[in-house]
């Protein structure tokens, strides 16, 4: 059968509290999917699930059609990237690779294919107690792609990477994808995502949210609404506002403009004697669009009017 992840209606409880709830999605190959979702959303937890780390409760998370624990050479199956620090300090970078290609039938060879891959070919003979956070995610993704496999799971992979690193492992994501392997990403930086995402699951207090491509997302988030930029921003909005617009604020001169026809927008300031700069189609970004999705779904939530400031309870 062809490569995925399958989680199918999974269900986990820690203690009484309920980390994963009934959630149910399959993550396709040939695309980057990007798994998201408030703090204490349950990814982690949904993701350890996958990888064996966890039981579930209830339901089952499978790898092409079977559970981890049953593939007899998981790393030739499944390749994760869950904790960067999860290699002994003491160990060399390449010694860490021999051992986990000797304990999956793989050869000593790939381990230097994959270190060259990853920028740290030069860094081989080092102990990793001595790298950056940068380095060590390096060698995580080493970790993940010795196997070359199918199936490809990263949990924050920019995570003190420099801007080159980020692009770097923005191309490696989408160059997996294209050579039809299972990639899912999950991240906080809804900006990294945008540029390279296909498609989305997003997790609200251990349920599904959304399930969708980015493209629909954002389409679906931009509604009908047009962006006025103008010099007189307080004119403008108190024009549209009395035809029965709501207006927002953004940027310099910027006014979002919703609940009128983008084709209305420039007569009515044209007739009130009003001038703009430009007038287009307002596209959403992924920031606001998973704000709005997620705005329930928030466990540990700042009320609204808290100074930035303001010291709070657990974080």
């Amino acid at each position: 059968m062809p490569p995925s992840i399958d989680v199918r209606a999974v269900q986990k409880r820690y203690r009484g509290t309920v980390a994963v709830d009934g959630l149910t999605f399959t993550v396709s190959p040939g695309e980057v999917t990007g798994f998201i979702g408030p703090n204490g959303a349950g990814k982690s937890t949904t993701m350890r699930l996958i990888l064996g780390l966890d039981a579930p409760d209830a339901g089952e998370a499978l790898v092409s059609g079977r559970r981890y624990a049953t593939l007899r050479a998981p790393l030739r199956e499944v390749g994760a990237l869950l904790d960067a620090e999860a290699v002994h300090p003491s160990r060399r970078a390449r010694d860490h690779l021999l051992w986990m290609a000797y304990s999956n039938g793989i050869p000593k060879r790939r381990v230097d294919e994959v270190l060259d891959e990853v920028g740290l070919a030069s860094a081989g003979k080092r102990r990793a107690g001595g790298f950056s956070l940068g380095m060590r995610q390096r060698l995580g993704i080493a970790a993940a792609l010795l196997g070359d496999p199918p199936v490809l799971m990263f949990d924050e992979p920019v995570n003190g990477l420099d801007p080159d690193g980020i692009i770097w492992i923005r191309g490696l994501m989408k160059s997996l994808a294209a050579r039809g392997r299972v990639v899912l990403v999950s991240s906080h930086l809804m900006s990294e995502l945008e540029d390279t995402a296909d498609h989305l699951v997003v997790v609200g207090r251990g349920k599904l949210v959304a399930d969708t491509s980015v493209a629909k997302l954002l389409a679906a988030a931009s509604k009908d609404r047009v962006e006025v930029r103008t010099a007189q921003r307080t004119e403008v909005m108190t024009v549209l506002a009395n035809a029965g617009a709501t207006c927002s604020i953004t940027g310099n001169e910027g006014v979002i403009v919703e609940g009128l026809p983008g084709d209305r927008v420039g007569p009515l300031l044209s007739e009130a004697g009003l001038s703009f700069s430009e007038l287009r189609r307002h596209r959403a970004t992924l920031e606001e669009a998973y704000m709005e999705l997620t705005r329930g779904a928030v466990e540990f939530a700042v009320p609204a009017g808290t100074p930035s400031g303001t010291q709070g309870g657990a974080a």
